[in-house]
């Protein structure tokens, strides 16, 4: 015959105390209300016990499911943007929370049944995140709960946002180079649709500018976000006679496009021609030929940090919501360094 799972009056009896007191130390209410040493006998007696408390009656209790909507648009089939819902969830079930996905594929009639299918099974909360950085138009149910942006900005919503420092992770590609010692530096930017590619190459801008290489020594050129964009751009920088040195990519698959062009033309890596790639994209930056010095977008820590301040303003840890309207937090980006990065040529 099954055990009989424990309840909070037979930890009461075996701690001594009363049903009361039990509640207040298991929900976090003690302090102040039962002294250290009858809490103690309680988080004693519910050990012995194997004690849990019953999710549904707590819910019932705190008007609370310990629940968390999240809405997507292509994160859960994204080749490295799944981080972020690994770091969201991992950071909710270290709090006694569940978390609920739903990927609309980009479809707006889709997030809006999304947050309204959310809402009527009462998440307390609700994280929108997007699998590149971009401005999105949050559902209007959004608005009655608790919900926080997660690598996306929306400027007619009151929502805080966690985003990649991009600016940042641009100044860093550059200054690496620079260090190395590389002054004849490319930048391939993506599609200027992206937020992302602007910020970068202002970080860009800014690290030569501080090395002394004005605009006249700047070398930008607008590309794309895939392998054959990488190729094409490589062709078209490397085919001249006053050849970048080193070349920052919009992103990990550029790079490798620009790898590939490279080999084909007889360029060594590093020791021709240095590349930097973005992203880290998993299976990817660190099994090229040569292994890819990237900067690494910080998806895990932007869903980590975006689900920890949902859930401090759902258990009011946090100031209102409202006193932080619009408010960005920004996740550092760091540089992975690998073997496609070296010191200039000599000549």
């Amino acid at each position: 015959m099954a055990k009989r799972k424990a309840t909070a009056l037979d930890v009461a009896k075996r701690a001594g105390v009363s049903r009361s007191a039990v509640s207040l130390v298991l929900n976090g209410r003690a302090q102040g209300n039962v002294t250290a040493e009858r809490q103690e006998r309680v988080l004693r007696a519910a050990a012995e016990l194997d004690y849990t408390p019953n999710s549904v009656a707590v819910s019932l209790r705190n008007q609370q499911t310990s629940t968390i909507g999240v809405i997507t648009d292509d994160i859960v089939t994204s080749p490295f943007a799944g981080r972020l819902i690994s770091g969201a969830s991992r950071t909710a079930l270290a709090r006694g929370y569940m978390v609920l996905v739903i990927d609309s594929e980009h479809d707006v009639s889709r997030e809006s049944t999304a947050a309204q299918q959310l809402a009527h099974r009462q998440v307390d909360g609700i994280m929108y995140a997007t699998g590149s950085l971009r401005e999105v138009t949050t559902p209007a149910t959004m608005r009655t709960l608790p919900a926080i942006l997660a690598n996306c900005t929306d400027a007619a919503s009151p929502f805080r946002s966690v985003i990649p420092a991009e600016v940042d992770g641009g100044r860093a590609a550059a200054q690496l180079l620079i260090d190395l010692g590389h002054r004849r530096i490319t930048l391939l930017t993506g599609t200027l649709s992206s937020p992302a590619a602007p910020q970068r190459e202002q970080g860009y801008r800014e690290a030569m500018e501080e090395a002394g290489l004005g605009r006249e020594q700047q070398r930008v050129h607008l590309t794309g976000w895939d392998i054959d964009d990488g190729y094409r751009a490589a062709s078209a920088v490397l085919s001249g006679g006053d050849r970048p040195t080193a070349i920052i990519c919009s992103n990990d698959r550029v790079a490798t496009g620009v790898l590939l062009y490279a080999a084909a033309a007889g360029l060594r890596v590093p020791q021709d021609l240095s590349v930097v790639g973005y992203d880290d994209q998993q299976h990817v930056a660190a099994n090229l030929v040569p292994a890819l010095t990237t900067v690494a977008l910080p998806h895990a820590e932007i869903g980590a940090t975006a689900m920890s301040m949902l859930l401090d303003e759902v258990e009011g840890k946090a100031p209102a919501a409202e006193k932080h309207e619009g408010e960005t937090i920004l996740v550092p980006c760091r540089i992975i360094t690998r073997a496609s990065t070296g010191a200039p040529p000599a000549s």
